[in-house]
């Protein structure tokens, strides 16, 4: 069993350090077990490949790389900014995450 992380595919997150440092972007998969992301923009390699029925021409594309999570934070949904997330149990009795910066609920 994998350990919950502080992301989720599909929001928007912060990159807090490394090459792309302050750049946010779109969660497109998570590897909970590798403890590693792929964000829409960030982490670009140039990737060699053959002729295929995806890539008829084959040559260099541009693709994005897995990022660690750690250097991820996810955005305020009130506010736009970084923030970090806590967990707590809602009136419904549901586990929510929730910004520690707003207090909202993240989505």
């Amino acid at each position: 069993m994998g350990s919950k992380l502080h992301i989720k595919k599909g929001e928007t997150v912060y990159v807090n350090a490394g090459e792309y440092k302050g750049q946010k972007g779109r969660v497109l998969d998570v590897m909970v077990h590798k403890k590693l992301a792929i964000v829409e923009g960030i982490n670009m390699v140039a990737k060699h490949t053959k002729p295929n029925s995806q890539y008829p021409q084959g040559g260099i594309i541009k693709k994005e790389a897995p990022i660690h999570i750690s250097n991820l934070m996810p955005v305020d949904p009130a506010s736009g900014e970084p923030t970090r997330v806590g967990r707590k149990i809602n009136a419904k009795g549901k586990h929510v995450r929730y910004s520690k910066k707003s207090g909202e609920e993240v989505k």
